[in-house]
């Protein structure tokens, strides 16, 4: 007993022992997994089953006794069987086996179901229902495929109109009609017609798809020849809309950034275009015109699409080279150019037309670019007299514009197999004056990087076909890390194999502008022994070309 005075009061204390921590500071259980949850937390004791479980396991074994005092007793009949008749004991023998064998199998299977439930039963209802909902899910898709196939074999087979129904407007029933023209010609000998051929199908989806998207005959053809059926309508979906606006950062003047954080302050949402790209940028929405910020007006980027870079990236011009842009103008590639050459060596900007080097100039200084040099002059006469000798050349060659109906809706009814001609033809004179522009001796270059905004075979590939067997040259790798691969052979043309090297880039599969990119190495200055005996004809394109127009 103790004293405590409290108060000014003295008062008897029973002595307490310390009952140890408080309830917060108890130590907590520990954390039991999933394997040992039969354990007691506490280590008293182990799950045991219960009743219910036990009397259903007791239900289980008499089953399986059963099962075989049954299977025994037949095989007894079964001998018995035997004995009496010898002929026909040994089928019986057999069957008994057979049977035997077959209920062994369900007592073991039943053993293995046995084993199955205790494994449930040692699950957590969260695990049991998700299992549940899986095999529900199986079982539902499975339904569904069988349900398919059914509809499938069920379904009539569709029938080509007449005539006179070609003409209907409706948009709705003209879409119906396409698809179910393209089902069939996906499948063709199983769900066509069988007095219909292939070409009846064919010039039923082509009028088709001239009404319902507003092309004519020609550009229309050249699509369905050109695309596997089963993307022809994305392709022709994917130019009735218009690409996202792209802006290119000027590394001259700042980063990307710093530009970024710029125009998300001015209300522009925006994203990095892509891994492949390090200056590009995609612009979603704008509080403010793209086109009259303080930044734009001050040369911190360019508004150029994601496909025009891509030559350029091709390119890949190098400091201290000489360098030449065939057809420049409105000077997006010659911008972008300077600034990977860091304004070094010496870049020469060219177009045949001198009202567009105006918007060229003003690009030029808008940018920061002082290693350019603008000239106006036909690139098909360059070569001869004007000027030469440069480690790389871009030709962005002027074409039908197939890949960018987007932007201009007109050349769904313009173009006609004559401009088509016209374009590839003027397109295999510049390429060889850019050819001849090139040094091979170059240390650095000797490349060419031919570009289109087409998607044409007659502008692309064809070209550079042409190009390869007209100068020593050869197609090396773009260096570019996506797109698709070049024809190699399309209808009845046979290309060189190393058209592979070449890219495409289509809107509906990368999200651009259609476009083509091909790279060229020279490693010869001289001309071919047979060209130069093709210049006598008069029908080569070097000898006519002042009777084409640029």
């Amino acid at each position: 007993v103790t004293t405590r005075v409290e108060m000014g009061r003295k008062r008897e204390v029973l002595e307490t022992r310390k009952r140890g921590p408080g309830r917060r500071a108890r130590k907590q259980a520990p954390f039991v997994l999933q394997s040992d949850a039969t354990q007691d937390v506490r280590g008293v004791r182990k799950w045991t089953p219960g009743g219910r479980i036990l009397q259903r396991r007791r239900k289980r074994v008499t089953k399986t006794l059963a099962k075989k005092e049954r299977a025994t007793s037949r095989a007894e009949r079964g001998e018995d069987a035997e004995r009496k008749d010898n002929g026909s004991g040994e089928l019986e023998m057999l069957s008994s086996a057979e049977s035997s064998d077959l209920e062994m199998g369900d007592e073991f299977s039943s053993l293995g179901s046995a084993e199955e439930e205790e494994e449930e039963g040692s699950k957590l209802p969260v695990e049991r229902a998700a299992r549940k909902l899986d095999q529900r899910k199986a079982r539902e898709e499975k339904m569904d495929q069988e349900e398919k196939e059914d509809l499938m074999n069920e379904c009539d087979v569709f029938e080509l109109p007449a005539v006179s129904e070609l003409e209907t407007r409706d948009p709705q029933a003209l879409l119906h009609r396409i698809k179910e023209v393209l089902h069939v010609l996906c499948n063709f000998k199983k769900l066509r017609q069988a007095c219909r051929s292939r070409k009846e199908y064919l010039f039923v989806l082509r009028s088709d798809l001239m009404h319902y998207y507003g092309y004519n005959e020609f550009l229309i053809g050249q699509f369905v020849d050109l695309f596997p059926l089963s993307e022809l309508l994305e392709f022709l979906d994917a130019s009735e809309v218009e690409r996202p606006v792209t802006i290119r950062t000027n590394t001259l003047k700042t980063r990307r950034r710093d530009l970024a954080q710029a125009l998300i302050a001015r209300g522009v949402n925006l994203d990095p275009i892509g891994k492949w790209s390090k200056v590009g940028l995609v612009v979603y929405e704008s509080q403010v015109p793209i086109g009259a910020t303080p930044e734009y007006l001050a040369g911190h980027y360019m508004l150029q699409g994601a496909s025009s870079l891509l030559p350029v990236m091709a390119l890949a011009p190098q400091e201290n080279e000489r360098n030449l842009d065939m057809c420049a103008a409105p000077g997006g590639k010659t911008t972008y150019i300077g600034a990977l050459m860091r304004n070094t060596g010496m870049l020469v900007a060219n177009d045949a037309n001198k009202a567009r080097t105006k918007a060229l100039v003003a690009n030029i200084h808008r940018m920061g670019v002082h290693n350019a040099t603008v000239c106006c002059y036909d690139g098909r006469k360059l070569s001869t007299g004007v000027i030469s000798g440069f480690d790389r050349v871009l030709l962005d060659a002027p074409c039908s514009g197939t890949g960018v109906i987007a932007k201009d809706p007109s050349v769904k009814t313009s173009k006609t197999e004559k401009d088509i001609q016209r374009c590839s033809h003027l397109q295999k004179e510049l390429i060889l004056s850019a050819i001849d522009c090139l040094d091979a001796h170059s240390s650095t270059g000797g490349y060419l990087v031919y570009s289109t905004c087409s998607v044409l075979v007659e502008e692309n590939e064809w070209v550079v076909d042409y190009a390869l067997n007209m100068r020593h040259v050869k197609v090396v790798p773009t260096g570019l890390e996506f797109g698709s691969h070049g024809y190699v052979k399309y209808r009845e043309k046979r290309f060189h194999p190393s058209m592979d090297l070449t890219r495409r880039f289509y809107p509906h599969t990368h999200n651009m502008d259609g476009f083509f990119v091909a790279k060229l190495q020279k490693f010869s200055n001289t001309v071919p022994a047979h060209v130069k005996a093709m210049k006598k004809d008069r029908n080569f394109p070097e000898n006519n070309e002042d009777n084409e127009s640029d």
